[in-house]
């Protein structure tokens, strides 16, 4: 190997060790574990709802031995508790706090806590904007740690789906008109497909009509249902005059063989 092909391959290792480097520097410190988690998957608009996260390894990733709990949430009307648990699973104590931030939930070894339960309760808020194709959801709940000097890690953050009775039922009603074009097959379901498109464009939006797009939908499934019974009417009465046209071809065969046949009389 010649001295400058000798030199990229050095230089080339170099890059490779220092982009190793970097990336080990770069990499985010875990931060505590979650144990469990017991969060409802969705929220009706004005209803309250709780979320509970349970914590544990505290004092591992990082080794910070005393640091506080801080947490975020777009509900409305907010309660937050933390209650501690030493190694035994015994209660140490609590903290409660009210508003949609809160900070200053303790965490130290000191006090002998091995796991730490974070609880909000709120009332679910309401949806800005609706689109029908993703969900509506709103921050449930948002966990960090941080301690004196401003030093902050993420711990997790849970997305919660939310929706109004008119907006639940209005989203069900296109789902069955989708699936009602999907089942029609090789109809002419053009009309109900325009039809499902009024709806969502209905329901999407800062101010969805709901009554309208639930109006469209059902239109749309019936529409659905119509083409599929008209192209199967079709087929069928295709099937039958193929049926007629064999039958006609096997009775005109045998007319024509008939009529073709030799006749004799036996006398003559």
């Amino acid at each position: 190997m010649t001295r400058t092909n000798l030199n990229r391959s050095s230089k080339l290792v170099a890059l490779v060790a220092c982009a190793l480097l970097l990336s080990a520097f770069a990499a985010p410190a875990a931060a505590v574990s979650v144990a469990e988690e017991d969060v409802p998957a969705e929220g009706e608009v004005g209803e309250q709802v709780s979320a509970t996260v349970t914590l544990d390894e505290l004092y591992q990733n990082p080794q910070w031995n005393t640091w506080s709990v801080a947490g975020e949430t777009d509900l409305t009307d907010v309660t937050w508790t933390a209650t501690y648990y030493d190694q035994t699973g015994s209660k140490v104590g609590s903290d409660e706090f009210d508003g949609q931030n809160f900070s200053g939930a303790t965490v130290s070894s000191d006090d002998g806590i091995s796991e730490v339960d974070v609880k909000v309760t709120g009332t679910v808020p309401e949806v800005t904007e609706y689109s029908y194709e993703e969900e509506q959801t709103f921050l449930l709940m948002s966990l960090s740690q941080s301690r004196n000097g401003g030093a902050r890690n993420g711990i997790g953050t849970w997305e919660t789906h939310h929706y109004t009775t008119e907006s639940a039922d209005a989203r069900a009603a296109i789902e069955d008109a989708e699936a009602a074009i999907e089942q029609a097959g090789g109809a002419d379901t053009k009309q109900a497909e325009q039809s499902l498109t009024q709806a969502i464009r209905a329901f999407d939006g800062e101010n969805p009509d709901f009554e309208l797009a639930t109006e469209l939908a059902n239109e749309a499934e019936e529409q659905a249902g119509s083409a599929q019974q008209s192209s199967q009417t079709m087929q069928m009465a295709m099937y039958a005059v193929g049926g007629l046209v064999a039958l006609l071809v096997v009775a005109g065969g045998f007319f024509w063989y008939r009529s073709n046949q030799t006749t004799y009389d036996k006398l003559g």
